[in-house]
């Protein structure tokens, strides 16, 4: 289901995070892509408190502002439209180092049609001086993973925070490069743009100001703890100490980040109704899908429900799903037949 029926924009299609939170919730649930949409018309990037502070602290302590997130018009993960509104926020605040890193996306659109979004916004910045810089590129494959394969992840936060990658006087044209390859938007390797001494026009510095404009929650979250929350010695990964900033809530155990778009409290969905009725339940899918039947179909509700038990099938470690297309079913199915049997959930 899409459009109105959900809580999208008309025509635009729906994805599986909003099916589960419509779903869970028992009707129609507005979705964040509408919310920014009527924000970025109105104005509203300009005066929100949360952007505004963020700005205001970059300029006093004259740090370095960076806009990460993925770089389409997709309208699942994020829009484009958000990026520009962002970049005019930040131009009439008058923020001197504002660099954008993208995120290339050839999943939620066509393959290789990244290399028009970043041309059109290379243009944007062109013409609109002041508004920022193209700082790097890489493919969502490394920069929006959701099943804790940090060493992709890695690769990502390598080009943000130390400017490891293919080094470029042009970015579009590396990406022609990749497509002439055979390499595709979402599989784009780490891309960083430099400056004619070859070194990198910008890096993510210890207090910068990062502001992920991804308003869907489950591939923003690694990145994000990557960035802010816990170092992973075994690649490397260590936090910094950022002034950071997200759409939306991505996670609500996340300390020191800021969140321009606070969630709405959904109430009596099927999860409460089910704890207030005093019935057990039983939420149960492999690593790819475990955010949506728990968080989203909760309606944005990370902890569980009194009598609901939640359990996760790790998905296969492959490097894409067509190599094992049945994926995890069968654990599901195993594990599902005996909570069954066993536990005898009144809703699964």
């Amino acid at each position: 289901a899409g459009g109105l029926l959900v809580g999208l924009p008309k025509g635009v299609a729906g994805n599986s995070e909003v099916g589960h939170m419509n779903l869970g919730a028992g009707r129609v649930v507005y979705q964040e892509l509408g919310r920014i949409h009527k924000a970025v018309q109105d104005g509203e990037f300009k005066t929100n408190p949360v952007l505004t502070s963020a700005f205001d602290y970059a300029k006093r302590e004259n740090k370095q502002v960076h806009l990460i997130g993925l770089v389409s018009d997709g309208g699942v993960h994020s829009h484009i439209k958000h990026l520009y509104g962002l970049c005019d926020a930040a131009k009439e605040k008058q923020v001197e180092k504002l660099f954008i890193h993208a995120f290339m996306d050839g999943r939620d659109t066509d393959p290789n049609s990244g290399l028009g979004f970043i041309t059109n916004l290379e243009t944007y910045l062109h013409n609109s001086p002041g508004s920022g810089t193209l700082a790097s590129a890489v493919g969502r494959y490394y920069a929006m993973d959701r099943d804790n394969r940090w060493e992709r992840v890695k690769l990502a936060y390598d080009v943000m925070v130390h400017g490891t990658g293919k080094p470029v006087l042009d970015i579009p044209q590396a990406i022609q490069t990749s497509y002439a390859e055979g390499v595709s938007d979402e599989f784009i390797q780490p891309i960083v743009k430099v400056n004619t001494e070859g070194k990198p026009v910008a890096v993510i510095e210890p207090g910068d100001v990062v502001i992920c404009f991804n308003f869907r929650t489950d591939r923003g979250r690694e990145i994000t703890t990557a960035l802010t929350q816990k170092a992973f010695p075994e690649y490397q990964l260590q936090p910094l100490p950022l002034h950071y900033v997200t759409m939306t809530s991505y996670d609500d155990t996340f300390k020191n980040v800021e969140v321009v778009f606070k969630k709405d409290d959904l109430k009596k969905t099927i999860g409460e109704v089910l704890e207030n009725n005093n019935k057990t339940q039983v939420r149960i899918a492999e690593t790819e899908k475990y955010p949506h039947v728990t968080f989203f179909f909760s309606g944005g509700r990370e902890k569980e429900f009194k009598g609901e038990k939640r359990i996760m099938i790790p998905s296969p470690k492959v490097a894409t799903y067509d190599l094992q297309p049945e994926m995890s079913a069968n654990g599901i199915c195993d594990a599902i037949c005996k909570e069954l049997v066993e536990g005898k959930p009144d809703f699964v």
